[in-house]
């Protein structure tokens, strides 16, 4: 198998992020609930996306790249952090966002701004119009550009999550259950294909924000991971359990959500968002209230981060 420290990668957060019980929804729920702080990550105002930009982006480094695209909502908090990883880096970014949701200059729109970003956004639903635009685009500069998918989500971006499977297994509590949004796939294939090399007793979870077919879509990028690590590894279905908490739709605040991010603040002061880690840990809240959790078990919440929403979106 080949390990994690044979592939290119820029250092970009502040790692090992921190993991911690939260007593207050541990005693709510009647079972051990912990949070790993990947909020936390460093760039920006952190989350999930750093550690997939740390392998993307030196892949991009690695090929020359002087201009780096992508894309997502209105509203991505992963191509924000990827303005500010390329801005670190040296590189120029250019987002080609979805024009759904609230595009004024609010939450993440405003940080880009800041960056100095050069953000456009394209009305279309269909991603394949964007990534035909980024071509269209990078071929009329005329320098080396790369292409980053919707959050980030490739079988190399997947890689930092296998990575950070690795260091909760390396912090040293034993954990259950493993939990995060899904929104992409990435985080969820990533910790899944970790979990199956580390932590092989961990049940991962995804609570999916969006209505894509996240059954196949965490299932080929694990896949494709496994031939990145070169390992035989067979993935199933079973590897991972998946949720469907988008309420509404994608980007639009559910009732279950919104109660979620309310009880995060009141129990233990830290704030979730309305779009992902809101919903996530609604997911959470509903499976511990169902009988999924035992007593004693030990139950990780990540925090993938999407501050910049929260002060964009009307709750």
């Amino acid at each position: 198998m080949r390990e994690l420290e044979q592939f290119p990668r820029v250092k970009l957060g502040v790692l090992p992020t921190p993991i911690h019980r939260l007593e207050g929804i541990s005693e709510m729920l009647g079972t051990n609930v912990y949070v790993k702080r990947d909020d936390l990550t460093g760039l920006g105002l952190g989350g999930n996306k750093v550690r997939k930009l740390e392998f993307l982006l030196a892949d991009a480094r690695e090929k020359g790249a002087e201009v780096v695209f992508t894309t997502g909502g209105a509203q991505s908090n992963h191509a924000m952090l990827t303005a500010a990883a390329a801005n670190k880096l040296g590189m120029k970014a250019i987002l080609i966002l979805k024009k759904r949701g609230v595009t004024e200059r609010k939450g993440n729109v405003l940080l880009e701004h800041l960056l100095g970003t050069d953000v456009r956004f394209m009305d279309t639903d269909d991603y394949q119009d964007i990534y035909d635009e980024m071509d269209r685009v990078g071929q009329e500069l005329g320098v080396p550009y790369y292409k980053i998918p919707v959050g980030g989500s490739n079988s190399l971006g997947s890689l930092g999550y296998v990575s950070c499977v690795r260091e909760i297994r390396d912090q040293g509590i034993r954990f259950d259950h493993i939990l995060s949004a899904e929104g992409s796939g990435g985080t969820t294939a990533g910790l899944a294909l970790g979990a199956k090399l580390y932590l092989p007793d961990t049940k991962v979870y995804g609570m999916m924000v969006d209505t894509e077919d996240f059954a196949t879509i965490t299932a080929d990028l694990m896949k494709g991971a496994c031939e990145l690590l070169e390992t035989d590894i067979e993935v199933t279905r079973e590897d991972y359990t998946l949720r469907n908490m988008a309420g509404p739709g994608y980007a639009i605040p559910s009732e279950e959500g919104n109660a979620a991010v309310q009880i995060m603040a009141e129990k233990e002061g830290l704030f979730l968002d309305p779009v992902y880690t809101g919903k996530a840990f609604a997911g959470l809240i509903a499976l511990a209230r169902e009988g999924a959790f035992k007593k004693d078990d030990n139950v990780l919440f990540i925090h993938t981060g999407g501050a910049g929403g929260l002060f964009a979106i009307d709750m």
